[in-house]
């Protein structure tokens, strides 16, 4: 059922470029409706782990996987139709791009994160690069929600408007400050048995 739901945001932008409904810049629309879907899963990949913890609810782990390939998916669609609908495929094009708008690298540059996250998403992955390698790996997460959210801020400057961009900052700096918070409690945990055996 929530894949089928993932799948409603392209499924949507498939009818509406069927049906001539994207308005007065299409190919603008495409770019911006699949790059945003791509931000709103990454972040709801980062939210599972805080879900989980608040509700006690193990099954939302299950969810994180799906979450984080529908982000890689959205965003290679993304990149995709920029790529041939701004560029028409030229590599030149894009680099010139690359050069004259900063958010534009950024995107790529999460882009390219993304690759060796949803290439080792499988159980095979995990179990060959072992859990504490495939945990340390996939915590690039964090570095590409942070890029993302600046790729799409930056873009939305370049059209003076950061309303949205401001919401989904929020948004990340809630999930990154409950990580921050995680990983300060463990530790103070640890150094607290450490510091009783050092007495004896």
């Amino acid at each position: 059922m929530l894949f089928m739901l993932g799948l409603l945001p392209l499924a949507s932008l498939v009818w509406r470029a069927l049906t001539v409904q994207l308005g007065a810049n299409p190919e603008q629309t495409l770019i911006w409706t699949t790059g945003l879907w791509a931000l709103r899963f990454l972040l709801l990949t980062l939210a599972i782990t805080p879900l989980r913890k608040l509700t006690g609810w193990a099954e939302l782990a299950r969810l994180r996987r799906m979450f984080g390939l529908f982000a890689f998916t959205y965003a290679l669609l993304h990149f995709t139709c920029y790529l041939w609908l701004v560029n028409g495929f030229s590599v030149d094009a894009v680099l010139k791009d690359v050069v004259k708008h900063p958010f534009v690298l950024a995107g790529m540059t999460a882009l390219v994160l993304m690759l060796p996250l949803a290439a080792t998403s499988t159980n095979g992955m995990i179990k060959r690069l072992g859990a504490v390698r495939w945990q340390a790996l996939h915590r690039l997460v964090y570095a590409v929600a942070i890029i993302a959210v600046f790729h799409y801020w930056w873009g939305k400057l370049a059209k003076n408007n950061t309303v949205d961009p401001k919401i989904y900052a929020t948004m990340l700096g809630v999930l990154l400050a409950y990580r921050v918070a995680k990983v300060w409690q463990t530790r103070r945990r640890n150094v607290g048995p450490r510091r009783a055996a050092a007495r004896i």
